[in-house]
């Protein structure tokens, strides 16, 4: 490894707030990006894509309810129909109530992620304006000295 030939402490002590500066500026940009309006445009895609895909099953498991209760309608009686009708608009509903349920969870999901991540940067922000402050103290013990 090639050793630098700062070695004095404020040398140290300014290449540490140059790795401090340099980390809330790579969570800056990771901010930014996360709330850029392409990224949140593709969030939204995603969440459309997912509900369109979660219609899809409701609606492929309804259409396999339809299909046994015309099946048991064919073979048992109007009655026997109707009460598989009602049985696959129940399920259809339920399934979607299911579907609705999980989206709800992921936003829930998402937003204590996003909370999460807020804190985290907020936290890294006071943790190095204290110890600018903590190596102004030292700075000026330092010249009193």
């Amino acid at each position: 490894m090639d050793r630098s030939k700062k070695t004095g402490f404020a040398d140290r002590l300014s290449a540490a707030a140059d790795a401090r500066k340099a980390l809330l500026e790579r969570a800056a940009r990771g901010r930014s990006a996360a709330d850029s309006p392409a990224a949140i445009e593709r969030r939204m895609a995603r969440e459309a894509v997912s509900a369109a895909r979660e219609a899809r099953i409701a609606e492929r498991k309804a259409e396999k309810l339809a299909a046994a209760a015309c099946q048991a309608a064919a073979l048992a009686a109007a009655q026997a129909a109707e009460a598989a009708a009602l049985a696959a608009a129940q399920g259809a509903e339920a399934a979607a109530r299911e579907a609705a349920l999980k989206a709800e969870q992921e936003a829930r999901d998402k937003e204590f992620a996003e909370r999460m991540e807020r804190e985290a940067i907020l936290e890294a922000e006071r943790q190095a304006a204290r110890d600018a402050r903590y190596a102004a103290r030292k700075a000026r013990k330092r010249k009193g000295r």
